[in-house]
Formats: C-alpha cells, sequence, structure tokens
C-alpha cells in the first residue's frame, strides 16, 4: 500500500481541484448553501451525479467507521467534515493517510 505521504498528498489535490470550482461558483453566486444544493440538482446529469457521490459518501462513512474500529485509526471521525467540506476527493483519500500512518 502507497505510503501515507502519498495519501496526504493525494487528499490535497482532492481539496484543491474541487475547490477550484466550487470557489467560482461561490464567486459568482455568493455564499448561499441553498442555492448551491439546488444547482447540484440542475438537471437529471447533475442530479445523477450528485446522487451518485452522494450514496458513495455515505457507504464510504459506514466502512471506514467499522475499519477504523477495527484498524486502530484514532482519528476516524476528520473524514466526516472533509466530506461536507469538500467531498470523498478528500475524505477518502485522508482516511487511508490515517489508516497507513496508524499501521506505520
Amino acid at each position: 500500500m502507497p505510503s501515507s505521504r502519498v495519501w496526504f498528498t493525494l487528499a490535497v489535490f482532492g481539496t484543491v481541484i474541487p475547490w477550484a470550482f466550487f470557489g467560482g461558483w461561490f464567486a459568482q453566486k455568493g455564499l448561499s448553501p441553498l442555492s448551491f444544493i439546488a444547482d447540484l440538482f440542475v438537471n437529471g446529469a447533475a442530479a445523477g451525479f450528485s446522487v451518485d457521490v452522494l450514496i458513495s459518501i455515505a457507504v464510504f462513512w459506514l466502512w471506514s467507521f467499522f475499519d477504523a474500529k477495527r484498524e486502530g485509526v484514532s482519528r476516524w471521525w476528520l473524514v466526516v467534515p472533509a466530506s461536507f467540506t469538500v467531498g470523498l476527493s478528500l475524505a477518502l483519500p485522508l482516511y487511508l493517510g490515517l489508516r497507513e500512518k496508524e499501521s506505520a
């Protein structure tokens, strides 16, 4: 498995790249969480993609919760705010980095 450094580097990319898009949206439309959520479902393609990612996040939370107990990952809870502020592109490599660091 890759080192925790690789996972944490991927977590940085998983933060910066989505926020390049999110930042443009917020610059254009302001800090409106309700408008942001509405735009996630603006058409069928966006809604399908959004629902897919939201389901994947829920499955990841469930899996990582039990995996963290089994593997002794003490800061598992960090994936929850990571998921809300960025998404799975941050939460997944962050968790894998924490998991790898604990096992090293």
